[in-house]
């Protein structure tokens, strides 16, 4: 009865984080923690291969909608690539409350980060800021168990690229990191082939037909509510569920 609740929960997680284009590792990693008791071995990596396989389903909703600027996305995933594993090694060595008071704080500045979006502007003034962001989002987003794009995203927003095209480009950016990511798990990772396989296929499809949904029919206002809606609801069942 758990593991289909943990199914259930994962496939609509799955799809609204492929709505909004940031692999589903930022509101998995409290829902995984219910599951599974060691954060650093066991959620990480499992969330991380999670965030990786959503986020490249997502990619491939947003590039059949024509909607990835491939230069962009590429350059971006080569800094987040490269810059994700560091936070990961850093995890390894840190007590456990620590990394849950850095999620707490991502959580706090994800929510509010995009309630105020900036107005449009050139990509080259836009897209500029965002790179000098990319690695020290990326290093704290590994330091965390999650890919990049639940920070990138909203960054993307407050420099006034369109919530749309911000998810289509980190759903490419997120990918490789969330996977160079759990390179620093590898020797000490403790999850079974039998808990994770099924998981990451329920999280494909949630992914893909997120994607599919906000390419075709969601706005861009639905869009920041489900943002927000998604972080909230999973912050509250991490926190409530002792008392339920």
């Amino acid at each position: 009865m758990i593991l289909a609740m943990l199914f259930v929960a994962l496939f609509l997680l799955s799809m609204l984080s492929g709505m909004i284009g940031i692999g589903v590792a930022f509101p998995a990693v409290p829902l995984l923690s219910l599951a599974l008791p060691d954060l650093v071995t066991q959620v990480h990596p499992l969330s991380l291969a999670l965030n990786g396989l959503t986020a490249l389903c997502a990619l491939i909703g947003f590039a059949w909608a024509g909607l990835v600027d491939w230069r962009r996305a590429g350059l971006l995933a080569v800094m987040t690539t490269l810059a994700s594993p560091v936070g990961a090694l850093a995890a390894g060595s840190a007590r456990e409350w620590m990394v849950w008071a850095a999620y707490a704080a991502a959580a706090a500045y994800f929510m509010f980060s995009t309630l105020h979006p900036a107005p449009r502007q050139p990509w080259h003034v836009r897209f500029a800021p965002v790179m000098a962001w990319a690695i020290p989002i990326s290093v704290f987003s590994g330091f965390i168990g999650v890919g990049p794009g639940f920070l990138l995203v909203p960054t993307m927003m407050r420099y006034g690229i369109d919530i749309k095209r911000a998810a289509a480009l980190n759903a490419f950016a997120a990918t490789p990191a969330s996977f160079a990511a759990i390179l620093p798990h590898w020797a000490e990772m403790d999850v079974s082939a039998e808990l994770a396989l099924p998981l990451l296929f329920v999280g494909a499809g949630g992914a893909l037909l997120g994607a599919r949904l906000t390419a075709t029919r969601i706005s861009a206002i639905t869009l920041r509510k489900v943002f927000a809606a998604t972080i909230i609801g999973a912050l509250a069942y991490r926190v409530l569920h002792p008392f339920l």
